[in-house]
């Protein structure tokens, strides 16, 4: 086995060229082995093997290079090819592996990158403080960008500056013509045309022909040479603007040819100021599910029967949040000709491509690009839509101030749904869905829905629909509670959907328990563990956190004791926002004390869902040890 020889990139730089082969193909099935028992990014990183191993030939990773990966997923073949192959069965398990670079993991790890586009902005901020340093202390800067990374606006910023500064980054575009899904955009069309352009290979002939009669030094420089210009002006998209920017273009090369790759980035190694190396890969190379899933070429999978391969076989996994809202919202949609779905390069996960099958005029997949799809989302309600922006909770961090300024402060009817809102578990810190609670409730004019089962989603996302003003829903990424088995009555019709529900109730009761969302499950668990003790409780499910129900509001001003609990940031978040509208209603002397259970405030690393919600005391156990602490501490 060639891999077990590989403790660091000193081993690897010592293969002979005739053994790279054989890594490579034991690197896939290492990756393929290790996400099929734990799940993990598949395909993005079967498309990197070759080129990672390259970049680990070339550049002195952890000395004198430092290698920023954007996005991280893609950085599997680099952990194991930095030391950590042995260390795969804990992949994104609790104090196991990250699934994204990690600093507390390696020096070869410099960036926690796990949202896209950042890198060459990080790469901008390292090159720059690299060139205050005496010249023999400075460190080469090399970002690899690609799985749809650079169709993020904040990519285009840095290229801009990087171009502007002339400072000596080199960047290695990963392009396989996807991102999550595949790519969208009209540069990104006219990237993949050189694939199958073959002009292309005419206009390089020529300008190589031109190039090898320059002395080196006028090729580096440009020497204005009016031919050079010419063919320029004829080059590719990409070639064309990036070049406009200030910034170096070599290739495309071959991604998954390691002598040409390590040739190619040696060359550009000697170049002065920003370079870009344009790869080509193929996402899910070496394994035919990968490379035969026409929508996700398997981007990321939960773990699968190794045999029977991704979707074959193995224990059926239960309905979600995401199907509950896909069926939702294709329904809806499809009565509805206003209603335009709104993603950010994620479809698929997100469930809008049942919709974008049966009305593909109805669903806009924008790139990674949450800034634009929430203003475009605006100016589409300001034309008399209904746009519904679907988002992982986590990325609707990225468009924030566009959701306050260009919809809040417009008091633009536009409805967010925020997909794997709260705790999410084995993706570590960058993904748990924990702010959106208190940023929606930062926008002034914002309703905030949370509903707590299946029906819930479905009514309030109708309800949502034929609101004004921004809208939020949010629901986790686990398993879809329905309102059977939580043993509640359905939704009511229209805007009663939205109102409180008082789902536990007891005489005289010693607590008001007001459970924000996927928490109304736990909640109603605690207070039969409660009941055990002796202390009766009246448990509310909130569905709305604002405007909050009235009813719901009185009756906790004349609790003894008022328990919030969500799965988001407690400061800031739904308890506070309550707290504040029962302190209104009762008087500051007269209003009940309130404890808030929630998220602290800490990143919280990768483990099951269960698990972290258990430790943080959000589960009903939790619940009810808190507030059995609280009462008998008086």
């Amino acid at each position: 086995m060639v891999l077990e020889r590989i403790g660091s990139p000193a081993d690897l730089k010592a293969l002979p060229l005739e053994d790279l082969p054989a890594l490579a193909e034991e690197l896939r099935a290492a990756i393929i082995a290790a996400v099929a028992r734990l799940g993990g990014h598949l395909g993005s990183n079967l498309g990197v093997v070759e080129l990672t191993i390259a970049l680990h030939r070339v550049f002195d990773s952890g000395g004198r290079d430092l290698l920023l990966w954007d996005t991280g997923h893609q950085a599997y073949v680099h952990k194991m090819l930095t030391g950590r192959s042995g260390m795969f069965d804990t992949l994104k398990q609790s104090g196991g592996l990250s699934g994204y670079p990690s600093r507390s993991e390696s020096e070869h790890d410099v960036i926690e990158n796990s949202h896209a586009s950042t890198a060459l902005s990080w790469a901008f901020g390292v090159a720059r403080g690299e060139q205050a340093k005496d010249p023999e202390d400075r460190r080469r800067v090399v970002a690899v960008v690609g799985d749809g990374a650079l169709t993020g606006g904040m990519a285009y910023e840095a290229l801009n500056n990087l171009g502007h500064h002339r400072l000596p980054v080199l960047i290695v575009l990963n392009d396989n013509g996807r991102s999550y899904a595949e790519t969208v955009g009209r540069l990104s069309e006219r990237v993949s045309d050189l694939r199958t352009d073959p002009r292309y290979r005419t206009w390089r002939a020529r300008l190589d022909r031109v190039l090898s009669r320059v002395p080196l030094v006028e090729r580096v420089a440009g020497a204005g040479l009016e031919g050079i210009k010419q063919f320029v002006s004829d080059a590719p998209a990409l070639q064309s603007f990036v070049e406009a920017l200030g910034v170096r273009y070599l290739g495309p090369v071959d991604g998954h040819d390691v002598a040409r790759l390590e040739h190619v980035l040696t060359t550009a190694e000697r170049l002065t100021g920003p370079v870009l190396v344009h790869v080509l890969t193929q996402k899910g190379k070496g394994y035919e599910p990968a490379e035969t899933d026409l929508e996700m070429h398997l981007h990321d999978t939960s773990a699968f029967d190794l045999l029977a391969g991704p979707g074959n076989g193995g224990v059926p996994k239960p309905r979600g949040w995401t199907a509950a809202f896909s069926d939702a919202i294709t329904d809806l949609a499809t009565r509805r000709r206003d209603v335009i779905a709104i993603t950010a390069a994620m479809p698929g996960s997100t469930g809008l491509l049942p919709l974008a099958e049966r009305r593909p005029d109805q669903v806009l997949d924008v790139g990674i690009a949450e800034q634009h799809a929430i203003t475009a989302a605006a100016g589409m309600a300001q034309a008399g839509l209904t746009p519904v922006v679907a988002l992982y909770s986590t990325f609707f961090t990225r468009g924030f101030d566009q959701a306050n300024l260009d919809v809040g402060l417009h008091d633009e009817h536009v409805v967010f749904c925020f997909d794997r809102a709260g705790i999410t578990g084995n993706d570590g810190a960058s993904h748990q869905g924990v702010l959106d609670l208190g940023l929606m409730l930062r926008i002034p004019t914002a309703t905030v829905l949370a509903p707590s089962t299946e029906e819930d989603l479905r009514a309030l996302l109708e309800v949502a629909l034929d609101l004004d003003g921004p809208v939020s829903l949010r629901f986790p990424k686990y398993a879809v509670a329905t309102a059977a088995a939580l043993g509640l009555d359905g939704p009511g019709e229209g805007l009663e959907a939205a109102e409180v529900r008082r789902v536990a109730e007891e005489v005289d009761t010693d607590l008001c328990l007001l459970a924000v969302g996927d928490r109304v499950g736990p909640a109603l668990e605690a207070a039969e563990l409660l009941g055990e003790h002796g202390i009766e409780t009246t448990v509310w499910d909130v569905r709305s956190v604002r405007p909050a129900d009235p009813r719901m509001l009185a009756a906790a001003a004349q609790a003894p004791l008022v328990v919030t609990v969500e799965n988001g940031y407690v400061a800031g978040g739904a308890g506070a926002h309550l707290a504040d509208r029962i302190v209104e209603l009762a008087g500051v002397r007269e209003a009940p004390p309130v404890l808030r259970l929630g998220v602290p405030d800490t990143y919280i690393s990768h483990a099951k869902p269960d698990a972290i919600l258990a430790e943080l005391g959000l589960d009903a156990a939790g619940i009810s040890s808190a507030v059995r602490k609280v009462l008998s501490d008086g």
